[in-house]
């Protein structure tokens, strides 16, 4: 769900009118309990000032509702980022963009001079919002040595079950009680609220948006709730948040096991792969042991030592730009590590950690208490042997369990959209399976068209130039391309070649 590329050994996790009023949403939003008319008449101005990192771009703070539902109580701050279109006399808008996690910054993406290629920078205005409890908008703030607490979400007995949503509800009394009101507002149909005022204070009849993984759900929430509102969507691998747990386990399992199937495939024919020749699965199951044991060293960060939810995050890792060639000399090096003492961890204060907050708001994933889940992960073991399910899907199951309150905003299917969306979406995404996104563009309908990747990694406009000319083509002249087009697929080069 994440939309930026991390290294190899991080942890997984550590995706109107001006007169004051919004329109009523086209149609009903059945479970979120939103009333049908949100005022907004008191949520207008922006204070813009140049940001600190670039003074071409306005960085700026909107007051807004912690809770919607209650539009003159409490306010919170959010923050957004506004890069002006490099040509001004060829202007076609606004470009709100939101790179996912949950828990990455929108600010920080505006602020991103390369992402975009030249043309969307000229002719569009690049405005990202942190979402609410993101980044700089009153962020979810935990003590970081409680996280660092944070239980396997692979538990073998009753008991480790029930410590995991013990845990759980000590972190969220923890975080709530560091970051205040927007910890129980940080769903995503609020985030969509907040993106209606920026459209209005913004002055724009319409805005474009671009969101990647996590941020797909936030748009299409935002084209459902305010269709006439959206020029254009881009849904950049695309959470489909109709599924149930076990399909979100499965379909997300089965794109993380494919993952690492095409890891394997790519390097039996890349002669640079220091594991060619090889027996792959039987080295990592050889790893998987000593991880389950205790004895498996981290080789870039010795002498601690990585236990098979480590070992699993750092794969799903590697996945995602994807960073094959490192991985390889990763699990070398990790196959020849000897067993050492254990090094102590440096104190931390605070952390940003929005991921629960918003993700057990937004999902309903019940999984029937210990035997429920265990079935489950048994069954994920023997449909993904090597990756045992996905890191990001288990976080989210075992992240909910115990959580204190339950989600505001439950899985459904999105709406029909009312006018062209684009979706793009890579064959072999380890975080959004490809299934996901062939999902979405049926609910969305005949108007909206999906473009295939035919590579690897995750979020597809940064991995191919064919891929980011269809968006580019799409934002500027609205021009979708022709149906089940796909993109071929681009062979990654190890960092520095090529």
């Amino acid at each position: 769900m994440r939309a930026l590329a991390r290294p190899v050994t991080a942890a997984i996790l550590t995706l109107t009118t001006l007169f004051g009023y919004a329109p009523q949403p086209a149609r009903a939003d059945p479970g979120v309990g939103v009333p049908p008319r949100t005022r907004y008449d008191s949520v207008t101005t922006i204070a813009w000032e140049p940001c600190p990192e670039d003074e071409r771009t306005q960085c700026g703070t909107m007051h807004v509702p912690v809770d919607w539902t209650r539009p003159y109580g409490p306010r919170i701050d959010v923050s957004l980022a506004r890069r002006p279109a490099a040509d001004p006399s060829r202007r076609l808008g606004v470009l709100m963009v939101n790179p996912g996690g949950p828990g990455v910054s929108a600010v920080n993406m505006a602020l991103d001079t390369s992402f975009f290629n030249a043309e969307v920078s000229e002719r569009f205005d690049i405005v990202g919002l942190d979402p609410r409890g993101v980044g700089r908008s009153a962020p979810v703030l935990c003590d970081q040595k409680l996280v660092d607490e944070k239980p396997s979400p692979l538990p073998t007995t009753e008991a480790e079950f029930d410590a995991i949503a013990t845990f759980n509800q000590r972190l969220a009394a923890d975080c709530s009680a560091r970051s205040g009101p927007a910890f129980h507002h940080a769903d995503s149909v609020s985030v969509v609220r907040d993106m209606e005022a920026v459209r209005i204070a913004l002055g724009e009849p319409q805005i474009n948006f671009y969101g990647a993984s996590y941020g797909t759900l936030i748009g299409q929430l935002y084209g459902e709730f305010y269709p006439q509102r959206l020029r254009a969507l881009v849904l950049d691998s695309v959470m489909d948040h109709s599924v149930g747990v076990d399909d979100f386990l499965t379909q997300s399992a089965d794109a993380a096991q494919d993952a690492f199937d095409e890891f394997i495939a790519w390097c039996a024919r890349d002669n640079r792969c220091v594991l060619r020749g090889q027996d792959i699965p039987a080295m990592w199951a050889a790893l998987m042991r000593r991880a389950a044991a205790g004895t498996l060293v981290d080789p870039y960060d010795p002498p601690n030592r990585l236990r098979v939810w480590d070992l699993m995050s750092s794969a799903f890792s590697a996945f995602y730009d994807p960073q094959w060639y490192s991985f390889a000399h990763y699990l070398k090096e990790a196959s020849q590590s000897k067993p050492a003492g254990r090094r102590g961890r440096m104190p931390v204060d605070l952390t940003p950690h929005s991921f629960p907050a918003v993700v057990c708001q937004d999902w309903s994933l019940p999984v029937g208490g210990f035997t429920g889940y265990r079935d489950r992960l048994r069954a994920l073991a023997a449909r993904a042997p090597q990756i045992l399910g996905s890191p990001l899907a288990l976080t989210a199951v075992a992240g909910c369990l115990g959580w204190p309150t339950r989600p505001v905003n439950p899985q459904r299917a999105v709406q029909p959209a009312a006018g062209p969306v684009l979706l793009v979406n890579a064959r072999h995404d380890p975080a959004t399976a490809h299934t996901w996104a062939k999902q979405v563009a049926g609910q969305l309908g005949p108007s909206a068209r999906l473009l295939t990747y035919e590579g690897w990694g995750h979020v597809t406009y940064s991995h191919s130039k064919c891929v980011s000319e269809a968006v580019d083509r799409y934002l500027i002249d609205l021009r979708l391309p022709a149906a089940e087009a796909s993109c071929p697929a681009i062979e990654p080069e190890p960092y520095g070649v090529g």
